[in-house]
């Protein structure tokens, strides 16, 4: 199969700019024709993405273009974040990317703004991966397109004719606690822990140079809650991610993003840079121990938490995706929440980053 990506930036969010990251793509694939692309374009071009799209599709010679806008995107080049943009992977022959069906059994890339997240038909049949294309406040004009048209519902599901992929996920976090039973609740505001006050159960948990409850580094503390056996659940990845808000001395109380239930099972974690370096490396020999074939391509999609910023300057999770495939073409975005099939479900995570390796025939 013919694939490539290509990316372009420039002063304004112009349609050029989609134009000519298609057309990048389209002369290293070697092709005149495109049977289908992927386009991300940064979010500057939210409020008239369709004139990009159209600018895409003319370059592709190809109408079937999907893709949508997104705060920050990368390709096996380079990341792209607060400036115009546009990246696109362009599929020659064997590389049809389709609208997914009711009858598909494919993985789905799946792709939605912030204001198109409905657990009706995130539930229904099907295995997804993507993200959402929002930014960390999940607000913004943020818009989904595909066949060339944007999607009325801001939402999209696509599949891969031809080829197989392998999917997974690097959660990245470092688990300071087991999980244990949540005994006492006032609203969002956690009181107790397996029979201990909810600041002590954090307290007693954190690295020595955190310790002291008056800085707390709430934006790199979670809590974790676990769906399912809480015996495993860490090593198998069934959690949900919330930040920490604020801590009270007084009432030695935690108050998290999110409601959580008396009895469900929680544990603290910290977000980690070194951590999660470790854990890409371990996602990505999970995901080829068993084959010596190259994937002949690659998508990938990082929180905006877990981008650049995170680390300090550089994308370790892209770095290390490219030395462990060079030259393997690769694209995505920086989404503010990622979908995942996970323990029979299809999952929105935080913090985490998504990875789909497309290989040729049943691999």
């Amino acid at each position: 199969m013919r694939v490539a990506s290509g990316q372009a930036k420039g002063i304004v969010a112009s349609p050029d700019l989609a134009a000519a990251a298609v057309s990048i793509a389209m002369e290293r694939a070697g092709l005149d024709i495109a049977r289908s692309v992927l386009l991300f374009l940064s979010a500057d071009f939210a409020s008239h993405a369709q004139a990009a799209v159209t600018a895409a599709a003319r370059a592709a010679n190809c109408m079937q273009v999907a893709g949508c806008t997104a705060t920050g995107l990368l390709t096996e080049e380079e990341w792209l974040l607060d400036v115009p943009a546009a990246v696109a992977m362009v599929f020659g022959e064997g590389g049809d990317l389709r609208p997914a069906t009711p009858e598909d059994a494919a993985w789905r890339l799946t792709l939605a703004a912030p204001n198109a997240i409905d657990t009706h038909w995130l539930d229904r049949p099907g295995r997804r991966f993507g993200a959402v294309s929002g930014d960390a406040t999940g607000q913004g004009p943020y818009t989904v397109w595909s066949s060339g048209r944007l999607a009325p519902g801001r939402h999209c599901e696509l599949v891969f004719a031809g080829n197989a992929l392998r999917v997974d996920v690097s959660r990245g976090i470092q688990p300071l606690s087991e999980p244990r039973a949540i005994d006492r609740l006032n609203g969002h505001d956690v009181l107790s822990v397996d029979g201990l006050p909810a600041l002590a159960s954090l307290s007693r948990v954190l690295p020595m140079d955190t310790g002291d409850s008056r800085r707390f580094p709430l934006h790199r503390v979670m809590a974790g809650v676990t769906y399912g056996d809480p015996n495993e659940a860490l090593a198998q990845g069934r959690y949900h991610l919330m930040p920490i808000l604020a801590t009270s001395s007084k009432a030695q109380s935690v108050t998290l993003a999110a409601r959580v239930k008396t009895q469900q099972h929680l544990f603290w974690a910290l977000r980690q840079p070194l951590a999660a370096e470790r854990d890409m490396h371990t996602t990505l020999d999970r995901m080829t121990k068993d084959t010596l074939a190259s994937p002949e391509f690659g998508l990938c999609f990082p929180c905006q938490g877990r981008g650049p910023y995170f680390y300090e300057g550089i994308d370790r999770d892209l770095e290390l995706i490219t030395r462990h495939f060079p030259g393997m073409p690769l694209i995505g975005f920086y989404g503010n929440g990622e979908f995942m099939y996970q323990d029979d479900g299809n999952r929105l995570l935080q913090y985490s980053t998504v990875l789909g390796l497309s290989y040729p025939g049943g691999l």
